[in-house]
């Protein structure tokens, strides 16, 4: 999921005029440098009951699921999921 929803933050990027070409190419590039760990094991329990309980999408709660699993700060600034991870003391980066 994340690494879609990277791509598409790129291309919409682009699409306004905020990033070129080149730099999504060289981002990219330079984020395959980095030891990056894809989780692909939620908790579907946990994660569908955070989703009802905060009114979240279902990415939103699985981001929030592997956040409170892994014990980790959230990175985010979409809409309801602060709010929710704050409610779950999920810490988040920049609080």
């Amino acid at each position: 999921m994340w690494w879609c929803e990277l791509r598409n933050v790129l291309v919409l990027g682009e699409r306004r005029g905020r990033l070129t070409e080149r730099q999504t190419v060289r981002f990219l590039r330079e984020l395959s440098q980095l030891s990056t760990t894809l989780d692909a094991t939620p908790d579907e329990t946990g994660l569908m009951a955070l989703a009802r309980r905060h009114r979240l999408t279902v990415y939103d709660a699985a981001y929030l699921e592997l956040a409170l699993r892994e014990q980790v700060p959230l990175a985010t600034l979409d809409g309801a999921l602060p709010d929710a991870a704050r409610a779950e003391a999920a810490p988040l980066v920049g609080d």
